[in-house]
């Protein structure tokens, strides 16, 4: 017969800590503090996006292009699907962008919003742009818009609880049916 463990004294229960309870329930993540800790990304040698309209659309990842800005596949997806609008231009922030650059960058999404609903049947989306480094931007000195396709069912714990993020299409399976699925200019 096994005894059982004896308690933690480190522990504390939530209840007798100072503060109002509220309906949060919260995921402690220290591990993500070395990451904090570490500071600014060393500086890339080039601009990734700077460099993928030089290429072909297949090895950028783009799945459109137009006048001031395109459209290509996040490398590093929170979802399949990860839609990024950039500006030719290097700029790093939105307030640089011209009326045309915020145009086209504005019918894109809503292109992409358009062609990732028919293609991957998502149920909704996350639209942003995280202006400078400290704002989260892992490319801070281009301006990029993030269009996440997301699915009711597509929240759960495997990314923190296994550093693993499941991701049921291959890169150049998306973007070819993206692209694919995209109207011509």
């Amino acid at each position: 017969m096994t005894e059982a463990p004896e308690e933690d004294a480190r522990l504390i229960a939530a209840a007798d800590l100072p503060g109002v309870p509220d309906e949060f329930q919260r995921l402690w993540t220290p591990h993500r503090m070395a990451y904090i800790q570490a500071g600014p990304e060393p500086l890339r040698e080039v601009c990734p996006f700077d460099e993928a309209p030089l290429k072909s659309d297949e090895d950028g990842l783009i799945v459109a292009r137009g006048e001031t800005a395109y459209a290509l596949l996040n490398l590093f997806p929170y979802n399949s699907g990860h839609l990024l609008i950039c500006p030719y231009r290097h700029i790093a922030t939105y307030d640089e962008a011209t009326a045309d650059e915020v145009a086209e960058i504005g019918a894109m999404t809503q292109t992409a919003m358009r062609v990732l609903r028919a293609v991957s049947r998502c149920d909704g989306f996350n639209i942003g742009m995280n202006q400078g480094a400290v704002a989260g931007a892992g490319v801070a000195a281009h301006l990029h818009q993030h269009v996440v396709p997301r699915w009711a069912t597509d929240a759960n714990f495997f990314p923190i609880i296994a550093k693993t993020k499941a991701l049921p299409q291959l890169l150049g399976e998306v973007r070819q049916a993206v692209a694919d699925a995209w109207p011509a200019a």
